[in-house]
């Protein structure tokens, strides 16, 4: 696999930072940090992460399909079933996201006494 070392997220007209808005996006993170866990159909998805409304997940799923890092796969069946999962790619990003992820739940405490502090002082 090549890599361009001349891509850059710190350069204003450098594409890859349409890809670090994809993967940045909170709902992008917990969709993968879900599917990291396996094969999900559409409701499963929406029934395991709290607050996503039908257009956001479906929205989401969308832009990570379209990107290569979740496939998709309908069965012909009454009524239609579709499953998710990661690809190759999508793959490569379940240990930083997991990271992320664990991150935001194990400091949770500590972010929320810095905004009290901060809070406090004005």
């Amino acid at each position: 696999m090549v890599r361009n070392q001349e891509n850059s997220v710190c350069d204003a007209n450098c594409p890859s930072r349409q890809v670090l808005d994809l993967i940045a996006d909170k709902w992008t993170a917990i969709i993968i940090y879900r599917l990291a866990k396996g094969t999900k159909r559409y409701s499963e998805l929406q029934r395991e992460i709290g607050g996503i409304s039908q257009k956001m997940l479906t929205q989401t799923l969308r832009n990570l399909e379209r990107d290569g890092i979740v496939s998709r796969k309908v069965y012909p069946v009454v009524p239609p079933m579709v499953e998710y999962s990661l690809t190759a790619l999508g793959t490569t990003l379940t240990e930083p996201l997991s990271t992320l992820c664990r991150w935001a739940e194990n400091y949770l405490p500590e972010v929320e006494a810095a905004r009290s502090r901060y809070d406090g002082d004005r």
